[in-house]
């Protein structure tokens, strides 16, 4: 496809290969992260990283390190990619953070970081972006949520899902608001694939009476993670579906999503 796609959360994982396959494409491709290398090596992948690898496929990459939590870096986000690469036609809303903790135990600083960047960012970047969009008659905005914004909430694993949740309410509306404006929306929706999005368990107090449950919990997703899918195929799903007007507005991505989200519809 032609044209700028700008995807948060770049620097590996579901996020890269979005990169990735919008570049192999012939986009213009805008990847954000946090931090341009990680400090954790026992951790794969980086923003370098994933720019590397693109321009060695002779793509055309621009990184942004962009903190979603502060509102400045989203401001600046939008300008710098825009000011260097031109008007933005794909923003891919795929960075998230997320956290093991029952409500209990669950610290005001983690519900305040994830719904800054799971929904604050994705609709603040969605604003910034629109009014071009909208003056060009085109363009798309995905955002990456996960086949538990469509499931009842699991223990330990609340927030995350409210987040996601969330994500879809927004997603349903934006997509109805400007519809009429020739822009579309996509809710992708995850099920298990081979990222790091689980690594940030909660470390309970000794005597919290849910440390078992919130082990159990993270172990399970763990082990879902650890043998879910190539996040490869989640690229190839994002772009198939912002080159076809006819994918619907949530799009579950991996037999798991699809068959758990059948199941409650």
């Amino acid at each position: 496809m032609d044209g700028v796609a700008l995807i948060t959360g770049a620097s590996r994982g579901i996020g890269a290969s979005i990169a990735h396959r919008f570049a192999t494409s012939g986009a213009a491709v805008a990847i954000a992260a946090r931090t341009a290398e990680e400090g954790d090596h026992r951790l794969s992948g980086s923003l370098a990283t994933t720019a590397e690898e693109i321009r060695r496929g002779g793509g055309r990459v621009l990184t942004v390190v962009a903190d979603l939590a502060k509102q400045s870096d989203r401001a600046r986000l939008v300008e710098t990619v825009e000011r260097e690469l031109g008007p933005i036609d794909v923003l891919v809303n795929n960075a998230a953070v997320t956290y093991f903790e029952p409500v209990l135990d669950f610290p005001e600083r983690h519900f305040e970081v994830m719904f800054e960047v799971q929904v604050r960012a994705s609709f603040e970047l969605a604003q910034r972006v629109l009014p071009g969009m909208r003056e060009r008659a085109e363009g798309v905005v995905v955002n990456v949520s996960s086949m538990g914004g469509r499931l009842p909430g699991s223990p330990a694993n609340w927030a995350y899902s409210a987040s996601k949740h969330a994500l879809g309410s927004l997603s349903d509306s934006l997509a109805e608001e400007v519809r009429p404006f020739g822009i579309r929306v996509v809710c992708v929706e995850p099920g298990f694939f081979r990222t790091d999005v689980v690594r940030k368990g909660g470390r309970l107090p000794k005597g919290s009476p849910y440390r078992d449950l919130e082990k159990q919990v993270a172990a399970w997703y763990s082990a879902g993670v650890a043998t879910g899918g190539d996040p490869a195929v989640v690229g190839a799903a994002i772009v198939a579906a912002v080159e076809d007007p006819a994918t619907p507005l949530h799009l579950p991505v991996g037999a798991d999503a699809v068959s758990a989200i059948s199941g409650v519809s």
